[in-house]
């Protein structure tokens, strides 16, 4: 019986500890790594996955905003995968109000250009399937 009780002690002892662990693996990559796991899961469709990545890369980063910057577009362009597209139009808008500044020439320019090309290719998506969809309903 005492053994029963110490086992019980100890296996609650054991998740007791392992819950009060506040060690997530992701928190504790680089940035490179961030960014290489984040496109590893793109490229797989694992949207999820990427996304995650890419928030601690901006969660973990709050003070570079070049990572700020590439984790902000990276989110904005799964949405775009996802066919999210207000939500995509959202971010990366938001993606281009970094380069309103004096700084502007400081950030990483291809997420400008990147960012620009996703929301044209959004607009163009949209405007061909409401016509689509006007073709149909009449």
């Amino acid at each position: 019986m005492n053994m029963n009780r110490l086992l019980i002690a100890l296996a609650a002892f054991l998740l007791l500890s392992s819950c009060a662990s506040n060690s997530n693996p992701v928190n504790e990559m680089s940035a490179a790594e961030l960014i290489q796991r984040g496109q590893e899961a793109m490229d797989k469709n694992r949207y999820s996955a990427a996304t995650q990545y890419y928030k601690a890369l901006h969660d973990n980063h709050k003070s570079n905003i070049d990572l700020v910057i590439t984790a902000e577009y990276h989110i904005g362009f799964i949405h775009y995968k996802q066919g999210k597209f207000d939500q995509a139009r959202s971010e990366l808008n938001a993606v281009l109000e970094y380069y309103n500044s004096p700084d502007e020439e400081l950030y990483p320019q291809h997420f400008k250009k990147l960012s620009q090309i996703v929301l044209n290719s959004i607009d163009e998506k949209e405007k061909s399937h409401s016509l689509f969809k006007r073709k149909f309903n009449r």
